[in-house]
């Protein structure tokens, strides 16, 4: 617990070898961009496009590792895979990470990316009323957190959040004992980065744009898929979470996976559930 950079050595081999154990679709094209954050500092961001394909729409991507590791470079494999599949155009963002920027900075990196895609709809050829925003893990936790900075800056507008298996709630520290045996990321690893991302307010006073379980009311945010296994530490604040953006009106499409862990789509790409997952996520992104 607490161990940042041990984290940061172990993790991001394992991230750049699954992320390259399927093919590499050789028809998604990327450029690189900039765009300037609320502090002055210029984040690189990964446009990804289809030959030949114009669907209008576009997908504000944010990678998963806690909020402490991981790199654009490191989700090359699974965003091109998303964007080939899809025909659906991605930006990926290089946010800054905690605890070297802890909040609000990432989530602020995040927002000008969001602003900057809006800002570039036309040249890009996309409709900014048919922007979403995905991210898995912290990504997740990161893109719904964003939905609720957008409603409250009253816009960029997001027209549908896609979270996979997100990273919401600070408070879960209590091992359940039928996850804890086989959990890919443990309740010791939320313990190391939360308080890398909110310092010492973790576990107490924290708003929702940091940690998006503590939303009271979800009114007026975007339309959700939120897919989670049921042996990830995850599991009872993605359902919650589900469960609260339902009952404010928010139109939900949840997924819990039987029998699996976190990452269960990187550790074992060809299972069945993981198939199954892939193919919700692409009709998703279609639907946009």
């Amino acid at each position: 617990m607490g161990d940042v950079i041990g984290r940061r050595a172990m993790w991001e081999p394992i991230i750049g070898a699954a992320g390259s154990a399927q093919p590499i679709p050789n028809d998604v094209k990327t450029t690189e961009h900039y765009a300037t954050s609320n502090d002055g500092a210029e984040i690189k961001l990964r446009w990804y496009v289809k030959d030949g394909v114009s669907t209008g729409s576009a997908v504000l991507f944010l990678h998963g590792g806690g909020y402490i590791f991981g790199h654009i470079d490191l989700f090359d494999g699974p965003v091109s895979r998303y964007v080939s599949a899809s025909g659906v155009p991605m930006l990926s963002v290089e946010y800054r990470r905690a605890p070297e920027h802890p909040f609000p900075t990432p989530l602020e990196d995040a927002y000008a990316a969001l602003c900057w895609l809006h800002g570039h709809a036309a040249e890009l050829g996309i409709d900014p009323d048919r922007v979403g925003v995905m991210g898995d893990s912290a990504g997740g936790g990161m893109a719904a957190a964003l939905t609720i900075l957008a409603r409250e800056r009253g816009g960029p507008g997001i027209a549908h959040q896609i979270l996979i298996m997100p990273m919401l709630d600070d408070r879960t520290v209590t091992p359940d004992p039928y996850i804890a045996p086989y959990a890919l990321w443990s309740y010791d690893d939320s313990l190391t980065a939360w308080p890398a991302l909110l310092g010492d307010a973790a576990g107490g006073d924290v708003p929702p744009t940091a940690a998006p379980a503590r939303l009271e009311d979800a009114t007026g945010l975007p339309s959700a898929y939120i897919e989670v296994g049921q042996i990830d530490v995850f599991r009872d604040e993605d359902t919650a979470y589900a469960i609260k953006l339902s009952r404010a009106g928010v139109s939900v499409e949840f997924h819990l996976h039987p029998g699996a862990p976190h990452e269960f789509d990187s550790i074992a790409f060809d299972s069945d559930v993981a198939r199954r997952a892939l193919a919700d996520r692409i009709r998703v992104l279609k639907s946009i």
